[in-house]
């Protein structure tokens, strides 16, 4: 794409100069000797860079800066002035001059102004058109899924999305609740603005508090220099608070202090910060349960239950089982129907334990597998085929030497594996609590979780 400048000089001498010196097969460049005629030009044709003499008879450089920025912004004004009137410069950078230039000046000076600002005006090009690439891909047009259930979800979105009011998202692992978050905020009038994600379950307390409220230069043991939290990182955009169900009390009661006053205290800190990020959460366990358990605070759901969004089961959605696995064909460049009918129908007849994120999986493992030839039922893992023996029954059958804490070991690995590394499901799935897997695991796994992620079984 060529670029466009205009330059402005009631001395037609210094404009052919110019004109001469800046002119390349990138950039096409336009001459004007009054403030008018650079008006009218502009009229007809934008312009990415201007650069206009202050001092002119009729209207001024400053005259065309205010007049090109109204009808304008995005186009970079660049004005030349004599030494003597570089506090008319001045007040013209705060009318939105890119810079100035004092005549007489090198044409070396000149092309690094010019390469500044056409640097500049690439790097946010490209920004807005990241932006776009994002806010299509989490709109839901381009949601995945036309079930009656889904299209439910849907319109609870469209109706939420421009309020602020603080959504819940519920639903099983792996049924999208952070996708919905995303739809939420990009379909807000906050999609300018951060989208920040904490998860609350995957960090210790003190460290969590540090995430989420940041802290001041000495607040504890290495903290050696403020930190900001993801509550001001967020600022005007959203914060998306998934597993909120595993804070602990002393966490819930500080978030919401938070929720209630908009305020925030580092750690370490003593002076208040207001922040105005709109707050969404998403959990898979009974809240409801819970706060009659006591171990979630009743004011702090009331709070973030205000609009709530249930996100179904894939097994209750089984007529968007076709299309989700030719999205995630196409996602992985393969073509959308590249699957037996056989294998299709095991797929749709598998319960999806682990929900969408299990599909997918199972989808790239078995497009492995196919080697670029249709998907077919020996592709799918024996679990899927109706062939699937319990790690316990194949363990005992084939190792009945077999130690207890190896016996264990295999099974948190085979637990964590089946629900696609969620430890809190894949607590539940060993009938503990999820602190109690952390503990499990330190003891028989050295390297901890990354030990799980990296060892063959």
């Amino acid at each position: 794409m060529q670029g466009r400048i205009l330059v402005i000089d009631d001395e037609k001498r210094l404009c052919t100069l110019l004109k001469t010196a800046i002119e390349s097969p990138q950039l096409a460049v336009a001459t004007a000797n009054t403030g008018e005629s650079a008006l009218a030009a502009f009229e007809l044709e934008k312009f990415d860079i201007v650069i206009s003499d202050i001092k002119m008879p009729g209207l001024s450089g400053l005259d065309v800066l205010e007049h090109i920025k109204r009808i304008s912004p995005e186009t970079e004004v660049l004005l030349m002035t004599a030494y003597a009137e570089t506090q008319t410069a001045v007040q013209a950078m705060k009318m939105g001059a890119f810079d100035y230039l004092i005549k007489p000046f090198e044409m070396d000076e000149l092309s690094l102004k010019i390469e500044q600002i056409l640097e500049k005006q690439a790097l946010k090009q490209e920004n807005q058109n990241l932006r776009q690439q994002v806010q299509h891909r989490f709109s839901l047009d381009n949601m995945v899924g036309k079930s009656g259930a889904m299209q439910r979800v849907y319109e609870l979105v469209h109706k939420v999305a421009n309020s602020d009011a603080t959504v819940l998202i519920r639903g099983e692992s792996g049924t999208g609740k952070e996708l919905i978050a995303k739809a939420l905020h990009f379909m807000s009038q906050r999609k300018e603005h951060p989208f920040f994600t904490v998860n609350c379950g995957a960090l210790p307390d003190n460290l969590l508090e540090s995430e989420l409220f940041g802290h001041e230069k000495g607040a504890f043991t290495g903290a050696d220099k403020e930190k900001p939290g993801q509550f001001e990182l967020a600022n005007k955009g959203t914060l998306f608070l998934d597993e909120i169900g595993e804070l602990t009390l002393p966490t819930q009661v500080k978030l919401l202090r938070v929720l209630q006053s908009h305020e925030i205290l580092r750690l370490g800190g003593t002076r208040p910060l207001r922040v105005e990020a709109r707050v969404i959460s998403a959990t898979n366990r009974p809240l409801e349960s819970m706060v009659k358990e006591k171990t979630f605070r009743e004011d702090l759901y009331y709070r973030i239950n205000v609009f709530p969004i249930t996100l179904p089961p894939l097994r209750d959605r089984r007529q968007d089982i076709p299309e989700l696995v030719s999205h995630f064909l196409v996602k992985q460049n393969h073509a959308p129907d590249g699957i037996q009918a056989k294998a299709l129908n095991l797929l749709m007849d598998y319960p999806w334990p682990g929900n969408v994120r299990e599909l997918e999986n199972v989808i790239e493992r078995a497009l492995i597998l196919a080697s670029g030839q249709p998907i077919q039922p020996n592709d799918l893992p024996p679990h899927i085929r109706g062939e699937a023996e319990t790690p316990l029954q194949h363990h005992l059958e084939e190792q009945t030497w077999m130690t207890l804490d190896e016996m264990e070991k295999r099974l948190i690995v085979r637990s964590l594996q089946d629900m696609q590394g969620n430890k809190t499901e894949a607590a539940k799935r060993l009938g503990i609590t999820r602190r109690q897997l952390y503990s499990k695991v330190e003891r028989l796994f050295p390297g901890g979780f990354q030990d799980i992620e990296n060892h063959e079984w």
